[in-house]
């Protein structure tokens, strides 16, 4: 008789998938495994382990619990989210071509202009918030669509089952960086998506700590790709930063929840402020795909884009009066953070590009931490109004 037993909660799970007591000792958390090899019995005769950098029970407990969140069976955890999309990549050969969105995180467009493109491989960038465009720009040779839902930095929603079909009947894989929403609000499998990647630098870990990143799928044919290149390009994740992810994974819900309660005040108080030209938060009915925000994710996440009204001056002049939000890039831990992309995190894309998509000199990006909202609010007002 088939069984029937409720699918465990998204909480419990991201406290228990993938770990058991430690059978030796009865220890609730997964150890800390520190070892780069293990003892044989006889020649490829092993418990399971026989490298570190081809598999490590630590590793394997985080990459478990974490593929489990996103709906999957294989995950592969990397020593960065860049080195996660390099080992996808990796899939393919020169002379294929990949379809990117037009706005994405810089470091990727920087691995994708300045790395594999002089490799062979050809990249077109698109808005993708209409799945029309996708169809005309799909060519014989392209063997990957690469999204990011929400987009970084400036927060446009792609339709990621749509996009997926368009891909699919060309037999186009399908990528969704899934770095800004984290599991818990997104699951871009169950929306049609081939694989997903994060950088665990972000919510995943959420207390900016380490650097880390991890790909995942559910296709049993691309897993032993992606397990082959990652133990053979060997861009694996520490065992120590692994622990800290499966850790961290404990209280994501928790956290994200806290997150996105204190943006959606945050993004209400900015729309309002005098000194605010525009707020890009998917929570905001003003956003341009809020409807499809609402319908493919179950919350809006903790990041905001914000055009003041000035110039780069007035940019300048703001980031240097906050107290509370730090001056720093990255994004998704506890603390909350403020930068200005075409200065720091998008300086790698070439300005004409960046202002064509939107990134000019008036642009915040703000990852809204876990304080206490009034504070960070009376923060930015504070800074906002100085002269």
């Amino acid at each position: 008789m088939a069984d029937k037993r409720r699918k465990l909660g998204f909480e419990t799970r991201a406290i228990h998938a993938g770990q058991r007591p430690d059978p030796t000792t009865g220890a609730i958390m997964t150890p800390l495994y520190l070892s780069s090899t293990f003892a044989q019995s006889e020649p490829g005769k092993h418990q399971g382990f026989d490298y570190s950098r081809s598999g490590n029970p630590t590793r394997l407990a985080f990459e478990t619990c974490v593929a489990d969140l996103e709906g999957a069976r294989y995950g592969y955890a990397m020593a960065s989210g860049c080195v996660g999309a390099t080992t996808i990549v990796h899939l393919l050969s020169a002379g294929d071509h990949v379809v990117a969105c037009d706005d994405m995180y810089g470091g990727t467009f920087r691995l994708f202009d300045k790395v594999f493109a002089r490799q062979g491989i050809q990249f077109s960038y698109l808005d993708l918030t209409d799945p029309g465009a996708l169809e005309s720009a799909l060519q014989p040779s392209t063997k990957l669509l690469w999204l990011e839902t929400p987009t970084n930095p400036l927060l446009k929603i792609m339709d990621i089952a749509a996009l997926s079909d368009v891909a699919h009947a060309q037999g186009v894989h399908v990528v969704v960086d899934n770095t800004f929403m984290s599991p818990y609000f997104q699951q871009p499998l169950a929306l049609g998506a081939d694989m997903v990647l994060h950088s665990t630098t972000k919510y995943i870990n959420g207390h900016s700590d380490l650097i880390g990143g991890v790909v995942i799928t559910d296709d049993d044919e691309l897993a032993e790709q992606l397990g082959f290149l990652a133990n053979a390009l060997g861009g694996v994740q520490s065992t120590f930063d692994s622990y800290l992810c499966l850790r961290s994974l404990k209280t994501l819900a928790v956290r994200m929840r806290a997150h996105e309660a204190n943006a959606l005040q945050i993004a209400r108080f900015l729309e309002a402020h005098p000194r605010v030209d525009r707020v890009v938060y998917p929570g905001l009915p003003s956003h341009p795909q809020h409807d499809l925000a609402a319908r493919q994710m179950s919350g809006f996440g903790g990041m905001l884009a914000v055009y003041l009204k000035g110039d780069l001056e007035t940019a300048r002049r703001v980031l240097s009066r906050v107290e509370l939000f730090t001056l720093a890039e990255s994004l998704g831990g506890v603390e909350s953070l403020i930068e200005h992309p075409a200065i720091m995190t998008h300086a790698s894309v070439d300005p004409a590009q960046r202002r064509a998509i939107g990134i000019d000199d008036t642009l915040l990006r703000i990852s809204v931490g876990i304080e206490s909202v009034d504070d960070l609010i009376d923060d930015l007002d504070r800074a906002l109004v100085a002269r």
